[in-house]
């Protein structure tokens, strides 16, 4: 079982910026210390909720700060980013890290990103399947042309390669987002394993791996390789110990739903659709039921046993839901030294 720390840089109601992403760059470097896996890196424009921007270039600072750590991104947003210009950033992560890099990546929503950047509603809507093909062809092929509906170039060659890197695989790991059934086609498909949402629970998460292994059976895939690629789904939670249970969801309960309220609604669509937000004090009781909020027992109990239902044995905890950096690096280090071994 391989346990990972997801680092949104939350922007808690009186903090500033800068407060959140030292939070960021400490949660990780912490997980490092405490032994844990990996750190899995957000990414959002414009809004609290979260406050880095650009995933893929934090994961380039924390690959330098660290070591052994696996480095996430979860997801860096395809409508908004230029497949070739991801891709070249992907590899060079990837040839300079060791194959320590993970490209998460995801369709976003209809957010006002889209207008900033250019790339239009079309580009959420329709366009995500020509993204990622793209990039997975710059990632595997040493020369890439296009002729898309939105992409079109011609041929040039892939510099970096990042199958150049000695004694590693031939290029970074890439894992989409999943969150319907459409997207869970598109990742079977093109033989890519799924990150899934810390709002879903064990139940749900199960009938996606279910659906992704019968869509890949109907792409072709022999069942060694369906087993394969599945060994890298991935599930995100939130993760808060403490020596009661109630004294964890009491630090959430008193703290998350402030984040979520002033986050969540700071979100603006494209094109003025409504958009209905969670309640932010019944979606942070929720995550509570759901994820290892409690005694490092009950957390292992509850890690242990998303795994038995789902087969996914890779996870992503939220573990700044507090708010508060001192509280984040404990439950980042009690993680490590008193849930870890009880998952061996």
């Amino acid at each position: 079982m391989r346990v990972g720390t997801f680092v949104l840089a939350a922007q808690f109601p009186g903090q500033g910026q800068g407060e959140a992403l030292h939070r960021a760059v400490r949660t990780a470097e912490v997980a490092e210390e405490a032994g844990l896996d990996s750190v899995w890196l957000a990414e959002h424009h414009f809004v609290p909720y979260g406050v880095c921007p650009s995933a893929v270039t934090l994961a380039a600072l924390l690959l330098g700060r660290t070591r052994r750590l696996r480095v996430g991104t979860a997801v860096s947003v395809l409508p908004t980013v230029h497949p070739v210009a991801l891709g070249e950033q992907a590899a060079l992560l990837h040839l300079t890290s060791g194959g320590r890099f993970t490209l998460g990546v995801g369709r976003g929503g209809p957010w006002v990103d889209l207008e900033v950047f250019g790339a239009g509603l079309e580009a959420y809507e329709k366009g995500f399947p020509e993204s990622l093909d793209l990039l997975l062809r710059w990632l595997t092929e040493p020369r890439v042309g296009a002729a898309g509906e939105r992409f079109a170039f011609r041929e040039v060659p892939v510099v970096p390669r990042p199958d150049e890197l000695i004694g590693g695989a031939a290029s970074p790991e890439v894992v989409v987002a999943c969150t319907s059934p459409k997207s869970v086609r598109l990742a079977a498909e093109r033989g890519l394993p799924m990150l899934l949402g810390m709002h879903c629970g064990d139940e749900d998460k199960a009938e996606m791996v279910a659906a992704w292994a019968r869509c890949a059976r109907e792409a072709g895939r022999d069942p060694d390789e369906i087993a394969r690629i599945a060994a890298g789904h991935v599930s995100a939670g939130v993760a808060q110990l403490a020596d009661r249970r109630a004294d964890a969801a009491e630090a959430l309960v008193k703290a998350m739903p402030g984040w979520l309220r002033q986050g969540l609604d700071a979100h603006v669509t494209v094109d003025g659709r409504h958009r209905a937000m969670r309640d932010p004090v019944a979606y942070t009781e929720l995550l509570c039921g759901l994820h290892p909020v409690g005694t490092p027992r009950l957390a292992a109990d509850r890690l242990a046993a998303t795994a038995e239902r789902t087969g996914i044995t890779r996870f992503a905890l939220l573990a700044e839901g507090s708010g508060d950096l001192a509280a984040t690096e404990e439950n980042v280090r009690r993680l490590g030294a008193e849930v870890l071994p009880l998952l061996v």
